[in-house]
């Protein structure tokens, strides 16, 4: 038993249409899928990089908003401790006038309050003399 020759036939223009395929289309499409996930894969990891370069920029601005905050805060509380000095300073300075206008004030009583009793004095001897003599009807030795 002989094989047909047309199966043969067949079998050849198959594999000749294989071998064109493969070389017309098939190798072509895989090359383009390669190159395609070539390009893929690299801007994968130019995103990659891209995140990387970001996330650094945003710790590096990070970084430097938390100095520059420190810094700030670091001036408002010496802002405040020299205000607190210049508070305490003027508190003591209104302390001390207070005190010396006090002194100034009791000083001046104390003598308005002597001159007073003199005054007192001479004028209470002066009515008792005049009530006296009005009592006695004559002149008090």
């Amino acid at each position: 038993m002989i094989p047909d020759l047309s199966v043969l036939w067949v079998i050849a223009i198959v594999l000749v249409l294989i071998a064109a395929l493969n070389r017309l289309l098939f190798r072509p499409i895989v090359g383009v899928l390669a190159a395609r996930e070539r390009a893929v894969e690299s801007a994968r990891q130019a995103a990659d990089r891209a995140s990387a370069d970001a996330r650094a920029a945003m710790e590096s601005f990070d970084e430097r908003t938390r100095e520059a905050r420190a810094e700030i805060y670091r001036q408002m509380d010496e802002a405040r401790r020299t205000a607190l000095d210049a508070r305490g300073e003027l508190l003591a300075d209104a302390r001390r006038q207070a005190e010396t206008a006090i002194h100034e004030a009791t000083t001046r009583v104390r003598a308005e309050v002597a001159d007073a009793r003199a005054r007192l004095e001479r004028d209470a001897e002066s009515l008792a003399t005049t009530i006296v003599e009005r009592v006695l009807g004559r002149q008090a030795s």
